[in-house]
């Protein structure tokens, strides 16, 4: 039974990221399996990738996978950016964080209502890959249209109030 078009297109750019990460290809045990099998090597990391994800699902449920999802590659771009010249870096890390924060402290407080969204840490995977994916930047959207309007006139009344007690004082 041959296989269709789009399983083959799949394996073959599986195949091409695989190459991009020499350490994924060069051990060969893997190049041993896949000539005794007949099966390419796309389908073993496949069952790896599924053996580990299941792993950790079983560990720690879809908590456990959604924090990682969310906090591991960010934390690496952000010491990534920290080091960097580049600004823009700075800026779409820092407004990443502020919508991870708020996100968390919402998500605590209304804890209550996931248990009814269906497949919700399925959709806050999507919701944060959106915010720091290269492609879609979603964190600064996130911030300018929803954060940043509704903490703001907060924030710049408690600055007068601070400012006007500091002069009260002096």
């Amino acid at each position: 039974m041959p296989l269709p078009p789009q399983v083959i297109t799949a394996i073959e750019k599986v195949d091409i990221f695989m190459a991009k990460y020499p350490t994924l290809t060069q051990y060969e045990k893997l190049k041993d399996i896949e000539k005794q099998t007949g099966h390419s090597k796309v389908y073993f990391f496949a069952l790896a990738v599924s053996i580990i994800s299941s792993a950790l699902y079983a560990l720690g449920g879809g908590k456990l996978c959604t924090d990682l999802v969310t906090f591991i590659y960010p934390a690496y771009m952000s010491f990534k950016a920290i080091d960097s010249a580049n600004s823009s870096e700075h800026t779409q890390w820092l407004t990443y964080w502020v919508v991870y924060s708020f996100f968390s402290i919402t998500e605590s407080v209304a804890g209550f209502l996931t248990e009814f969204i269906p497949f919700y840490f399925i959709i806050k995977i999507c919701f944060f890959v959106y915010l720091y994916h290269p492609k879609f930047m979603g964190a600064g959207l996130v911030y300018t249209q929803a954060i940043k309007p509704f903490v703001m006139p907060h924030l710049e009344a408690l600055t007068k109030s601070v400012s006007s007690t500091t002069k009260k004082v002096e």
